[in-house]
């Protein structure tokens, strides 16, 4: 268990400097800077993961956090918004332009109240784009973009893609029948 904790710890640092190094290749005036930038956070990663120089490291994000607080929010909320017109179009509503709806957000400083905006909120001293109204569970796709299905259905499109790959229950009968009896005349 020693990979799946260590690979949990990456994970975990991962997120947390992606949410506060977030910038985007369209934030640089060249690629050359942009891929400088995305060199120093993957080394601040590395040396968190491995617990190379950990404090100035520490040091170094919370004063990227206090410099760059606005930045950090306005990224994580287009990420927001995002996700929200994506959510949208993958069910096949209509919805406004990513532009309108985070410059309709970010005008008023805080969220009218519709789905898909958010408000900021203050969480460790770093503004934090919170939802203002949850999603009902049933709006949340699964991870292959389904709808939740009940445990029937879900039985039924795993019994036809076992079907469409070729196998079959009859196989792994057959096979345990013949390696029994195969080692029962040797």
């Amino acid at each position: 268990m020693v990979v799946a904790s260590g690979f949990s710890k990456e994970m975990s640092i991962r997120k947390r400097i992606a949410n506060i190094y977030n910038k985007r290749e369209e934030n640089f005036p060249s690629l050359r800077e942009y891929n400088d930038y995305l060199e120093e956070v993957e080394d601040m990663i590395f040396n968190l993961i491995e617990g190379i120089e950990v404090p100035a490291i520490e040091a170094k994000i919370a004063q990227y956090q206090r410099e760059n607080a606005e930045q950090i929010m306005i990224a994580q909320a287009r990420k927001a918004e995002e996700y929200a017109a994506a959510l949208a179009a993958s069910k096949g509503q209509s919805t406004q332009s990513d532009g309108d709806a985070l410059g309709q957000c970010l005008q008023a400083g805080s969220s009218t109240g519709s789905q898909g905006h958010y408000a900021p909120a203050i969480a460790g001293g770093i503004a934090q784009p919170r939802p203002t109204q949850p999603l009902p569970v049933e709006s949340i796709p699964d991870m292959l973009g389904g709808e939740y299905e009940d445990d029937e259905t879900m039985k039924l499109r795993i019994e036809k893609a076992a079907k469409a790959g070729g196998w079959s229950s009859e196989i792994s009968r057959k096979r345990a029948l013949e390696e029994a009896f195969g080692s029962l005349w040797v």
